[in-house]
């Protein structure tokens, strides 16, 4: 039933997505960049529709109260495509710290760029530092919310990944809480798997981390705060879901963090 679920999903979203993709493409020269990012999170929202519907899977969001109305810098777990998703429903104007080879794709790198997110090109060095500061310093001042994925890539759940320290040059360039956020998603939609699985993907806001820190503290203290949420909420869901396949878990503390500037 679950590869039927995950098949029929798949047979509603892709068509849906390329309908809308055609639709869209006028708004990309009269529409502003609010209209897009509106026009995004209405196929978002869509795609999390059709995930309740088809596949089962919902989803929870807790310490909703962390979460400030106003401009922040929120850096979330990144595990499942999922996450990518997600924070169109959280936040009234997100813009994602995203690498810049996105932007070159037809069709969602138009409506990225149209949309106001925020590329990096990560064989810039300090330059692509430089332009990531900017462009979110720009986003923060139009009252919007940074989003950033400080490990880069989906991690496997159980697993934490390299943090990289572009999180923490947005932290201490810019007047603007950072927000850890922890989730269970890769339980449910495992990077590159066709099956997804029923359930309830958690999502936990976690409280700002204190001003004033220096970049190592910042970035340990983040990554220590967000792993040993996740393996909570990792436990939580295996409990709650026994189809769910088990994982190994490890320490909830610090693996690595790399002072890498790019994200």
């Amino acid at each position: 039933m679950t590869a039927v679920r995950s098949l029929a999903y798949q047979l509603v979203f892709l068509p849906w997505t390329m309908l809308l993709s055609i639709v869209y493409l006028p708004l990309l020269v009269f529409a502003p960049r609010r209209v897009m990012q509106r026009c995004a999170a209405f196929w978002l929202e869509s795609c999390l529709f059709l995930q309740r519907n088809i596949l089962g899977l919902s989803f929870e969001i807790r310490g909703l109260e962390n979460l400030p109305r106003g401009p922040a810098i929120v850096a979330a777990k990144h595990q499942s495509a999922w996450d990518t998703m997600v924070f169109h429903h959280l936040l009234a104007d997100p813009a994602y710290i995203l690498k810049r080879e996105l932007l070159f794709l037809p069709f969602i790198g138009w409506y990225l760029k149209k949309s106001g997110q925020v590329p990096i090109d990560r064989r810039a060095g300090m330059k692509a530092l430089k332009l990531m500061v900017d462009g979110a310093r720009q986003a923060l001042a139009d009252q919007r919310q940074i989003v950033i994925f400080p490990e880069g890539h989906r991690q496997a759940p159980g697993t934490a990944g390299d943090y990289h320290s572009g999180v923490a040059m947005l932290y201490g360039a810019l007047d603007a809480p950072l927000i850890p956020v922890a989730l269970n998603s890769g339980l449910f939609w495992r990077r590159n798997a066709f099956i997804r699985h029923s359930g309830v993907i958690t999502l936990e806001v976690l409280p700002a981390l204190p001003r004033g820190l220096d970049r190592k503290a910042v970035m340990l203290l983040l990554q220590q705060r967000v792993e040993a949420a996740t393996r909570s909420l990792e436990n939580d869901a295996l409990r709650r879901f026994p189809h769910l396949s088990p994982l190994q878990s490890i320490e909830p503390g610090v693996t690595s963090v790399v002072d890498k500037s790019v994200e």
